[in-house]
């Protein structure tokens, strides 16, 4: 595994999924508190002397005092927030939205700013009570701790304004189709996780990496897995996709090739694939989708009634699907040589994107007429995959439409809007 630290994508890749951890950044502000007063210290016995002493001791200490005494209130009150927003919109949209507003830039720097405000005013508190900063050389500790209350006072504003929309069936939506939007993107300018396209069948001299635990694949580190492939002198195919579910002992991998030390790449494959208990959104474009879905469901539901949310849905995920290529068309040659992966399917991505709410509003009028207005969209996508499981999947959709409105006009006048759009 020494490669890895070797790998600038990976290195990224690895501070991207930890940067959105509400801990890290709490402990990098933290630690820019704890330097922020190394540096006071290095810079004091620069100021000259008249001016150093311009300021007394006990004007940074008011400062620091009420600074200590009202970040415990606001981060408190601020954590109860931030919990009472994660419940509800769990409890009115899906638990999936969760854990997308759990990564709330946003919401995780306010309380970063506010938890390391506190831990600048007491350490400096600390500091002075020990006699490192004396009274009568306070003018460079004064100051900075101005700069924390404007920082704080900036953050407070900021937060104020935030939470006017956070948790909101519109804001909610819209930071969903945003993220799924960008997964969408990032894997299509990098086909396949910049793997081969797998679309054959198994090679017949292929022995399988099982996998060491059962849970969702969450994440691959392609860059990595290339250097062990050729570590090891093997080509990898994966036959599960992000966001499969795998067991235990299940292929994980198929591996081609005789390595010199098979227990090595099989530890390396295992911790290069990252199983987890939950799908996340990255590098899973089609998990972005699912739950766009599943709010569309949950408005549809007789406790909500809510068809427009649904139509709204249907519309932000035909704005996703719009930028659909086919992994499989371009001439260049794949970046990881050595790794397989199979593309993204048309059919599932529609089916992810549609079929739940094409199920639970069968019988809402407005809201078959809004899916076939999306069928048909795609149906003149310019890729022939997806235009054609449009089509497909849009003919079936109509056909349980018909079956669940009862009432003859509706009825017809679906039918007559689809007729020229689905079956032409």
């Amino acid at each position: 595994m020494e490669f890895l630290k070797h790998l600038p994508k990976t290195a990224v890749a690895l501070i991207r999924h930890y940067g959105r951890k509400l801990w890290v950044r709490v402990a990098a502000m933290g630690l820019f508190a704890f330097v922020a007063l190394a540096m006071s210290q290095l810079i004091e016995p620069l100021v000259p002397q008249d001016m150093a002493t311009t300021l007394p001791g006990s004007a940074a200490d008011r400062l620091l005092n009420l600074i200590a005494n009202a970040m415990l209130a606001v981060t408190t009150f601020s954590l109860t927030v931030m919990v009472s927003v994660y419940q509800s919109s769990s409890t009115q949209w899906t638990p999936r939205v969760h854990q997308l507003i759990m990564q709330d830039a946003v919401t995780q720097n306010t309380l970063a700013a506010f938890i390391g405000a506190y831990v600048y005013a007491l350490v400096a508190i600390v500091l002075r009570e020990i006699g490192i900063y004396v009274d009568d050389r306070a003018l460079v500790l004064f100051w900075l701790t101005v700069l924390v209350l404007a920082f704080v006072v900036w953050s407070l504003i900021r937060w104020t304004l935030h939470l006017q929309t956070l948790g909101s069936l519109i804001d909610t939506t819209r930071q969903l189709e945003t993220i799924t939007q960008q997964q969408f993107q990032e894997r299509l300018e990098t086909p396949c996780l910049g793997a081969c396209p797998w679309t054959g069948d198994l090679p017949e001299d292929a022995w399988s990496v099982p996998s060491s635990d059962s849970g969702y694949l969450q994440y691959l580190y392609p860059e990595a897995l290339q250097e062990a492939a050729a570590e090891h002198d093997v080509t990898l195919y994966f036959p599960c996709s992000i966001g499969s579910f795998v067991f235990v002992n299940e292929p994980l991998v198929w591996v081609v090739g005789d390595p010199d030390d098979k227990d090595a790449l099989i530890k390396d494959v295992q911790r290069l694939a990252v199983i987890g208990d939950v799908r996340t959104y990255d590098q899973d474009p089609r998990f972005g989708l699912l739950v766009m879905s599943e709010i569309g469901s949950k408005a549809l539901s007789p406790g909500v009634n809510d068809p427009g949310t649904a139509i709204d849905v249907l519309n932000r995920s035909a704005r996703i699907l719009s930028l659909y290529q086919d992994e499989t068309a371009g001439d260049a040659a794949p970046e990881h040589d050595r790794l397989h992966v199979p593309p993204l399917d048309p059919v599932d991505l529609i089916v992810d994107a549609f079929a739940g709410i094409a199920r639970d509003g069968a019988g809402e009028v407005e809201v078959q007429q809004r899916l076939q207005r999306v069928m048909a969209g795609l149906m003149h996508h310019p890729d022939e995959g997806l235009s054609n499981a449009a089509r497909d999947l849009g003919s079936e959709f109509l056909d349980r439409a018909k079956e669940a409105i009862t009432w003859e006009p509706d009825r017809n006048r679906l039918i007559a809007k689809a007729a020229e759009r689905i079956r032409d």
